[in-house]
């Protein structure tokens, strides 16, 4: 048969650092085609222009997808240790169809095409990696932030599937490519220093304050041996961190949404013409759904990371025919976190006063609670740590059999764990409280949420401490991985790729609680130094958001370790305020055994427009196996106001697994409609996994309830992987060397969607003892309503101490009575919401891409923009007030960078923008209830000076004009939360020799 093929020698390829990466991706498991570049506008016989920097990195990532089979986006480098961001998710969202989630100011984790970063496969030079990350324990979603940027040469964004590629990402599958030493042959090295400011450091009190400017450090090198037989790569980063955040919201969301014709005492408004209903300004309407605020408070974050890199590989070619590689990466990211935070709880609904905008679905414009008894204003603050570690190592050999038979083998063993590096645990909270507070109001109208307590007087009633927990949390995940494949041409322009392997991922997470409920006062205020705690201008922290001269005038601070050690003296029990690292409250391991084999037949078309067919079949059976261990409850004791403490007793233990098999086919296509235009299609299949706390089984009780509810959690190990069927067309324009223009469609039909849904419960045969028989006798004989729940527990503790489950313990400062009161057996069951996952919905997304790049001659000026479209038909019905489903981290994004390149100088300009998003469909506490995240844009700018051909200098600006960022509920008025945080700068320097 006659051919015809347009593919590009690989020789010809225009940086020796981007030919391995984009001709042998997935570490040669999955090697591109070599493709001819067809001759474009301007390409005539002269002098040649070699390009280098921005302009030779961007050329590079053209040629990436254009000679690609399939869909594939990417970023290669600059240069040999430098990257064009210095953070990986920060260079990936600018890419079309990739949006990234931020933490502290700074890209974690990833979204493309719609899907959420637990449907984003990341593999590092081909091979699956392990994930740990206690703020989202038991997710499969990649921490970017772990890794430096500077070891790597190139980001490839695989958006379709092939059956070559490993399983795990229906968005898309992220291969991060680090420095080879037979990439580039001979002896290139660098090093860079940095002086990093983060100005969000310089918003936080001076307790909480870390060094204005810390260091960062990188070095790489690599060299091969004069015959070509040897190459050593090794490259090292160093990288310290001083940043804060401030945030102001309500941590546990709203209170359960209720119609307005609802008339649940306690918790509704009173309806029209009862007692209260004067001071209801446009009340909402029979139909219409409202919420009332549960609690909210604000908090400021003090963080300092120090974060190690490190890399080697070694590679050997004994033969031409025969080349193998080991390598090593290591990482470790330690996070040390202070936090002090001022909050109000609200819970008297018929005492109000409030205003509404109006609306089917309504949050309040302003609230304001009276109250009979003065309460508690919670000052809290927090003092941990964490560390994250990454170790790999791996093997990897391809041996060129003949000139039509190539085989591969690889393997690697990967671990990543993460666990407390501070002797107070993983997190914390050391409450502390000053019972003086008088009627209470937020304002809702402003940026920035005013609470104001004109009455509080903290003279009266100096601070205390109150109730506490320490969470000490571990977790690790570890993979084994083994593949082995080939390719062998049948024919003059037809390939056959095959291949099989195994995978073992394992995943064990740990948690211990030890918590004091002591909330209504754990000690006397005299136990303190009256100057232990500082007062701070409240305002001053939250001035980029707003402010009001109502606000509640100070932010009170405190060392944590003198604070906890006086309550631990006080009280007499110094474990009692230690987290417990013996022994784990709930120990839960999974286990996921996948073997699978491949194969596709690749083709080059001789017609009169020259064509590309890849045909692929992939099969994969997986098991799992999940062991679990948990703490039953044994009690629910009411000790304060509105906190229910869950007690605990014994250990269960559950072992439970399932099974399932996938067939995965897939169809690539591509057409030269001329020599600068292609056209592409896809067709294929491809799963997500669950997350791996959707599958480990093993039911944990919420240590607190409310007076309402206790909250649940228990996974479903039978979960099967969301199986998506999508539908790929791009048509790309190469109109200049350094210019192309593309646009893309995309649909995917997703089927076992994981769900969270909700269900009310009894569990454990806990009761308790609200709505019981003392609980009732208050109310009859006591004066007291559903809604003064003071009243209610001074009822019972005066009337019935030292009767089967009550015991009067004291008086506090306010006057109100201290004691336990135990749910028994005669008692109503307490009720909790369980949270947990069912495959059970269909999801459609769809959307479109548009991308272009173009370079002004040779100016120097040049520009890349993208715009994505998604959307999906199944959306969050916020006015349904029950469980629902909706799709996750969907959101249109958009980029424009402008670039300017000389010998001399180069500038990138970067403005990234993402739409809203749902973020969640469980809010703070547990309910049932919409997160969504407002729209952002960020600008960056680095600026670099070449001083000569081997030193040069930068200037870095992330987030130059101080955005800040918010999350609302069921309508855009219905602010959660809104962070302030602030721009970073770094100034570098770099040296090659």
């Amino acid at each position: 048969m006659k051919t015809f093929s347009s593919r590009q020698p690989r020789q010809r390829r225009l940086i020796a650092l981007a030919v391995a990466g984009a001709c042998a991706s997935f570490a040669t498991f999955a090697p591109a085609h070599a493709q001819q570049s067809a001759p474009v506008p301007g390409d005539v016989d002269g002098p040649k222009v070699v390009v280098t920097g921005i302009r030779a990195s961007m050329q590079s990532t053209m040629n990436m997808k254009r000679n690609a089979d399939g869909i594939v986006d990417g970023i290669v480098a600059d240069d040999i240790g430098k990257f064009p961001d210095t953070n990986l998710a920060e260079s990936l969202q600018r890419i079309s169809g990739v949006s990234i989630d931020r933490s502290n100011g700074e890209g974690q984790k990833v979204t493309v095409r719609g899907l959420g970063p637990d449907f984003n496969l990341v593999l590092l030079n081909g091979r699956q990696m392990p994930t740990t990350d206690l703020g989202d324990l038991g997710g499969r979603s990649f921490d970017f932030s772990n890794l430096a940027s500077e070891a790597i040469s190139q980001l490839q964004v695989y958006k379709s599937g092939r059956a070559d590629n490993p399983t795990g990402g229906i968005g898309a599958t992220i291969n991060v490519m680090t420095a080879r030493p037979f990439d580039n042959p001979g002896m290139h090295s660098s090093i860079g220093i940095k002086a990093v400011n983060d100005t969000s450091n310089k918003h936080l009190p001076s307790m909480l304050k870390g060094d204005s400017v810390t260091p960062e450090i990188s070095g790489i090198y690599t060299n091969t041996s004069e015959d070509g037989r040897f190459g050593v790569a090794v490259s090292a980063s160093y990288q310290e961190r001083n940043s804060g955040f401030n945030r102001a919201g309500l941590a546990n969301g709203y209170q359960d949404p209720h119609l307005g014709s609802d008339t649940t005492e306690g918790s509704t408004l009173p309806q029209p013409g009862q007692p209260g209903s004067e001071k209801i300004t446009n009340r909402p309407g029979p139909t219409d759904v409202y919420s009332i605020p549960q609690n909210f408070g604000y908090g400021v974050n003090g963080i300092q990371r120090q974060r190690t890199n490190g890399q080697l590989a070694l590679q050997f070619r004994p033969v031409k025919d025969i080349t193998s590689t080991l390598d090593f990466t290591y990482s470790e990211n330690k996070v040390q976190t202070k936090r002090n935070e001022l909050s109000v709880w609200f819970a008297q609904t018929p005492t109000s006063t409030s205003s509404w905008p109006g609306g089917h679905v309504q949050t309040p414009l302003t609230y304001m609670e009276t109250y009979k008894t003065p309460q508690d204003i919670s000052i809290v603050g927090g003092d941990y740590a964490t560390k994250t570690k990454n170790e790999s190592i791996g093997f990897n050999t391809v041996w060129k059999a003949t000139n039509a038979l190539r085989l591969q083998f690889d393997a690697h063993h990967s671990t990543a764990e993460s666990g407390a590096d501070s002797p107070f645990g993983t997190e914390n909270n050391l409450s502390n409280a000053t019972f003086s507070r008088g009627d209470t109001m937020v304002d809702f109208t402003n940026k920035l949420p005013i609470v104001s307590m004109p009455a509080a007087n903290l003279t009266a009633q100096p601070i205390q401490g109150t109730g506490s927990w320490f969470h000490n949390s571990y977790e690790k995940s570890k993979i084994d991985q083994v593949q082995a494949g080939g390719d062998w041409q049948v024919l003059d322009a037809s390939t056959v790729k095959f291949g099989a392997g195994y995978i073992k991922s394992s995943n064990r997470s740990t948690y211990s609680n030890v918590q004091n409920n002591t909330w209504s006062g754990a000690s006397k205020a005299s136990d303190y130094p009256a100057n232990l705690y500082q007062a701070n201008p409240l305002g001053d922290y939250f001035s980029k958001i707003g402010s009001s001269p109502n606000l509640f005038g100070s932010l009170y601070t405190f060392d944590f370790a003198t604070v906890r050690a006086l309550t631990a003296n006080a009280v007499g029990n110094q474990a009692a305020y230690l987290p417990n690292f013996a022994s784990a409250d709930t120990d839960r391991r999974l286990t996921e055994k996948t073997s699978s084999v491949y194969t596709s037949f690749n083709t080059d078309w001789d017609t009169a427009m020259p064509m590309h067919t890849s045909v692929g079949l992939r099969f994969e059976k997986t098991k799992v196996t999940s062991v679990a261990q948990v703490q039953p409850g044994t009690a629910m004791v009411w000790v304060s106001q509105n906190e229910l403490p869950v007690t605990f007793g014994g250990i269960s233990l559950s072992e439970t697994g399932s099974s399932y098999t996938n067939l995965l086919p897939n169809l690539n296509f591509d057409v030269d409609l001329r020599p600068d235009m292609k056209l592409r299609a896809s067709a294929g299949t491809t799963i997500g996994r669950a997350r791996y706390d959707q599958l480990q089984g093993g039911l944990s009780l919420g240590t607190i309830a409310s007076t309402y509810n206790g909250t649940a959690s228990v996974g479903n190990p039978a979960l099967k992987p969301v199986k998506s069927k999508n539908l790929d067309l791009s048509y790309e324009w190469y109109y200049d060397k350094q210019s192309v223009f593309s646009l893309a469609l995309f649909r995917k039909e997703m089927d076992n969607y994981a769900g969270t849904i909700v269900v009310p419960q009894s569990l454990y045969d806990l009761h308790t003892p609200v709505g019981g028989a003392y609980y009732k006798a208050a109310l009859a004989n006591g004066g007291c309503t559903v809604a003064d729940t003071n009243c209610i527990r001074n009822y019972i503790l005066s009337n019935y101490d030292g009767q089967p489950g009550v015991q009067r313990t004291g008086v506090n400062s306010d006057g109100n009575l201290k004691g336990n009161i135990t749910g028994l057996p005669t008692d109503p069951l307490a009720n909790f919401l369980t949270t947990s996952y069912a495959n059970q919905r269909s999801a459609r997304v769809s959307g479109a891409e548009a991308n272009i790049q173009h370079m002004f001659g040779r100016t120097g000026f040049g520009v890349q923009a993208n715009y994505t479209y998604v959307r999906s038909p199944l959306k969050y019905d916020n006015a349904n007030i029950s469980d629902q489903f909706a799709i996750l981290g969907l959101s249109n994004s958009a980029n424009v960078v402008g670039i300017f390149e000389n010998e001399t100088w180069s500038v990138r300009l970067a403005y990234n923008w993402r739409g809203e998003f749902l973020a969640a469909t469980v809010d703070g506490s547990g309910k049932a209830a919409p997160v969504y995240t407002d729209s952002y844009g960020q600008t960056d700018v680095s600026i670099g000076y070449n001083y000569n051909k081997n030193l040069s200098f930068q200037l870095e600006a992330i987030n130059l004009t101080d955005e800040t960022q918010r999350q609302h509920g069921r309508t855009s008025r219905s602010t959660l939360n809104v962070t302030q945080a602030g721009p970073r700068y770094m100034l570098g320097a770099r040296y090659k020799f």
